[in-house]
């Protein structure tokens, strides 16, 4: 019989009620190119939208203090989370600048399965705000970037079969995962800066008096032209460490899951209950 798995952070009705406002928002901070019309006030103000939508960080802050506090994160939990997200700072580094080798994405993918999406959020958050500190990647794309691998370690955890799938058919789920929600994290962050191009490239750059269709069109080509092989490479490096290192990964993070024991109550024993009656 598999035991049902413990979860570090619940998604209370108040956290699902911030995670749902931060994640509105966060599509609109992304996707407004294609949701404004031409004759929008904002696409005459698309130089200066990075620094307006960078106040998603407070959401981001207020979502994640949210989720904690309703949680009641326990001291081994947030030892769990700041073991996993200094990791995670510490291995996006190793190649940044080589051709999308970033090992970062399959700790986050096998960390949001383990330990579900409550969890999975924070921690992706955490992890990419911790790493910006750690290469000096603080700018208006920082929140962005936050929330995508919010949205990235959190997919994970809404997987089906948590309790029950194990071996290669649960690598094959996570792999296939992995390998998806790696383009979307770079379409996402691609949909991020992609507006504020300005005339530096005008064949694929935005173009606010554009329609839909044609935004879109540009959109693909900038995509293809500047980070298919990045995103391709994080992909494809995504699913050799799910595929290689995942068993023992998985192993791992369930053992100390179920060692941490997030669910237990402590309590104390006041210490005259054992000398009454005598």
């Amino acid at each position: 019989m598999t035991m049902p798995r413990r979860r570090p952070v619940h998604l209370g009705p108040r956290s699902l009620a911030a995670l749902a406002l931060v994640s509105a928002v966060g599509v609109i901070a992304f996707g407004w190119p294609f949701l404004a019309p031409p004759t929008s006030a904002l696409n005459a103000h698309s130089q200066d939208a990075p620094w307006l939508f960078a106040g998603l960080l407070v959401l981001l802050v207020a979502v994640v203090a949210a989720t904690i506090s309703e949680s009641g994160l326990g001291a081994k939990a947030v030892a769990m989370l700041g073991v996993l997200a200094a990791t995670g700072a510490a291995l996006r580094p190793i190649g940044a600048g080589t051709a999308g080798i970033e090992p970062m994405f399959f700790l986050m993918v096998l960390s949001g399965r383990v330990l579900g999406p409550g969890f999975g959020f924070v921690l992706g958050s955490v992890t990419m705000f911790a790493s910006a500190l750690l290469t000096g990647g603080v700018g208006p794309w920082m929140p962005f970037q936050m929330l995508a691998m919010g949205w990235f370690t959190m997919g994970a955890g809404l997987l089906p079969g948590g309790d029950r799938l194990r071996g290669r058919t649960e690598l094959a789920l996570l792999a296939a995962y992995g390998f998806l929600a790696a383009f979307a994290y770079g379409t996402a962050m691609n949909m991020a800066g992609w507006p504020f191009m300005g005339a530096l490239a005008s064949g694929v750059a935005f173009d606010p008096d554009g329609t839909v269709p044609a935004n879109l069109a540009r959109f693909a080509a900038y995509c293809v032209a500047t980070s298919l092989g990045w995103d391709l490479g994080r992909a494809v490096v995504t699913v050799l460490l799910t595929l290689t290192l995942g068993p023992a990964v998985l192993r791992a993070l369930r053992r100390a899951t179920r060692r941490a024991a997030f669910e237990t109550a402590v309590t104390f024993e006041a210490p005259w209950k054992g000398s009454e009656g005598r």
